[in-house]
């Protein structure tokens, strides 16, 4: 496949960016594109409870193993501000993380192998839901890997606008964080501004538990370790007379293992705990993980896949530094083997803006990295 002909298939999936568990466009064109492809060593598969979701498996010529390619397919809920030729044609949402260059570069890896057949199997998951709802754990719960589409070791990738156009990032160990959502409700009691004895303050009591849970980090945590907590928002109270009996506190947790968000969790439940004590309140603490487990890269395949990059001369391979940001690959990570790596879309604005523009040259490179990569890999 052209790199043109792949930049104009980045280029219409971009224009049609479907929400989470809503990729029905989206679940059309990939299956055109796939179907245009050859056929012979095919077999696609679908998930009953994730409609959107695809299987392609490519059968080996003498498989020693099945490698699977994993790319996600949902957008954000964002106006695009780019001012493209191909803009999003759906007000309000957008491929603002680059999730149009991803479902690109896996079909372009696709089409190479129904070309040439590979040794080992190989499977590609196009995958809905990852910007919300934790598709990759969806998928998996529901047995999606089972039989002929069984993986024995996964790998899977994310744009990144930060390096270089076409480059290949990686590191061992923990790539992405994992995240925890945080909701908490404090009940009280309102009342009157001018009779607090008769009332018990919500704002008082957040206040408090806002100040105790920054300890967490400061007090609790290795300092050599690495684990993120933000409050977002707070809402308390109507009017500036009336005590609150009620607050809600919403924020996220980042750590860059699964023990330390763990041991995060518990910190928040002891202070909550506390507070309750302290304060004679009752406090409802939601704690939710889904499938956002942190990118732990398994070390054995990482180094090979680190070390085949590094000394290939067509990559610019960079070692990067350990991102907060979630990514439900996590989840897959934690059951079957395997490694995710950046791929440099070069561009000034960041992911989830309404102005990223990646580089279309990174998809072509991407192409030819991954596919020798795999190559390379069906050899050992």
């Amino acid at each position: 496949m052209s790199e043109m002909n792949l930049i104009d298939i980045r280029r219409h999936l971009h224009q049609i960016p479907e929400l989470a568990l809503h990729e029905n466009q989206t679940h059309d064109y990939l299956l055109h594109i796939i179907g245009s492809f050859k056929q012979k060593y095919l077999t696609l598969g679908s998930i009953e409870s994730l409609p959107t979701a695809i299987l392609v498996r490519i059968k080996g010529s003498n498989p020693n193993r099945t490698i699977g390619y994993r790319t996600d397919i949902d957008a954000l809920p964002i106006e695009e501000k780019t001012n493209l030729p191909f803009s999003s044609i759906h007000p309000g949402v957008m491929h603002a993380c680059g999730h149009d260059v991803h479902m690109t570069v896996a079909l372009g890896i696709l089409h190479y192998f129904t070309e040439h057949q590979p040794k080992d199997n190989l499977v590609f998951f196009f995958q809905p839901a990852e910007e919300s709802e934790s598709g990759g754990r969806l998928a998996y719960e529901a047995n999606a890997f089972s039989d002929q589409f069984r993986i024995n070791e996964f790998y899977g990738l994310h744009d990144n606008p930060s390096l270089p156009a076409g480059s290949i990032g990686c590191r061992m160990g923990t790539l992405f964080a994992g995240t925890t959502e945080i909701n908490i409700d404090l009940t009280g009691k309102g009342g009157h501004a001018a009779y607090p004895q008769n009332a018990n303050d919500m704002v008082v009591a957040a206040a408090q538990l806002i100040s105790q849970i920054q300890t967490i980090i400061s007090r609790s945590i290795d300092p050599i370790q690495s684990g993120v907590i933000t409050l977002g928002k707070i809402e308390a109270g109507t009017i500036r007379n009336v005590i609150a009996g009620h607050a809600r506190i919403e924020g996220t947790i980042r750590g860059l293992t699964q023990s330390m968000i763990e041991l995060i969790d518990q910190r928040l439940k002891d202070i909550c705990h506390g507070i309750e004590l302290s304060y004679n309140c009752k406090i409802d603490l939601e704690l939710n993980q889904g499938g956002y487990y942190p990118v732990e890269n398994n070390s054995a395949l990482t180094k090979g896949f680190i070390h085949f990059m590094k000394n290939n001369s067509d990559v610019d391979f960079i070692e990067t530094k350990p991102a907060m940001t979630g990514e439900d690959f996590g989840y897959l990570l934690s059951k079957i083997p395997g490694t995710m790596f950046w791929l440099g879309v070069g561009d000034d604005s960041s992911l989830h803006t309404a102005t990223l523009t990646p580089d279309e040259s990174s998809i072509g490179k991407g192409v030819n990295a991954i596919t020798s990569f795999l190559e390379n890999r069906m050899k050992e």
